[in-house]
């Protein structure tokens, strides 16, 4: 894994949650600082919840960091793909350190306060400042709807997280929607 793009303040971002009925569109936004190494960073998806719970500790103790996030109503506003641009733009926004490029995992992004940026096709396997964004964006959002499944229980967000799971959606035709249901989602 390559350490970054760009010689300089470069902020590596990713989202979790765009394939979600529920719950909000989660971004992180990550520099990295020459000398710190993180050992193990890869795409949120392919390393376990333990896994990812130990290096979102390392990443927000080492690391110049942001997340944010989009609420169901503006996902359905803005359409799932730019909300998850509009929480990468929050996040940035958020940093402590403006960053000089940005190097965005997928391929469609909107310019950001004027700086360069490049996306990167799965660059959550590619760049470990991106595949530190990975796992910030999914701890938080993990960590999100398990607070929003004690609020609604009949969904198992517990287990499924607000993915369109067997159970999840047939909770929701049994029960109907919720808050945290994303509505112009065509699986509702």
């Amino acid at each position: 894994m390559l350490k970054q793009i760009f010689s300089g303040k470069e902020a590596g971002c990713d989202e979790a949650g765009r394939g979600c009925l529920a719950g909000p569109v989660f971004a992180a936004a990550v520099i990295i600082p020459p000398t710190v190494n993180i050992v193990g960073l890869n795409d949120s998806k392919k390393l376990s919840a333990a896994k990812r719970n130990l290096l979102r500790k390392e990443i927000e103790d080492n690391c110049i960091w942001a997340v944010a996030s989009c609420s169901p109503s503006e996902i359905d506003e803005l359409n799932i793909l730019w909300a998850s641009v509009a929480a990468m733009h929050k996040a940035l926004f958020l940093l402590s350190e403006k960053p000089v490029f940005i190097a965005i995992d997928g391929n469609k992004f909107k310019p950001w306060n004027n700086v360069p940026f490049q996306t990167v096709v799965k660059g959550d396997t590619k760049y470990e400042h991106i595949a530190a964004a990975s796992i910030l964006a999914k701890t938080h959002r993990d960590e999100y709807m398990l607070k929003a499944h004690n609020l609604n229980p009949l969904y198992a967000w517990n287990k499924n997280k607000g993915y369109p799971s067997v159970q999840h959606r047939k909770a929701i035709e049994i029960y109907g929607t919720c808050d945290e249901h994303r509505k112009s989602f065509k699986m509702l």
